[in-house]
């Protein structure tokens, strides 16, 4: 009887170690697709920022253009002929 015991304590104390292998496979398998992921998120942000600051002077260019343009309606609806 204790054999059987003991063939069973066995088993049971094989498929736990193998549900642990198996439970720090997939952990393991998560935190690298996390990782990965977050590396590639944080390389394209710093593609898009090294983008902006050239695209910074055309965004500044066109705000002022827009401006000018609100300066001469407001010149032209204030003092132009009516």
């Amino acid at each position: 009887m204790s054999g059987a015991k003991g063939k069973s304590a066995w088993i049971i104390m094989s498929a736990v170690e193998g549900l642990k292998d198996q439970g720090f496979a997939r952990w393991n398998y998560t935190i690298k697709h996390v990782n990965q992921h977050v590396k590639n998120n944080i390389r394209s942000y710093y593609q898009t920022k090294k983008l902006s600051s050239s695209s910074t002077s055309i965004i500044s260019k066109k705000l002022n253009k827009s401006e000018e343009s609100l300066r001469t309606v407001m010149y032209l609806s204030c003092w132009g002929p009516n």
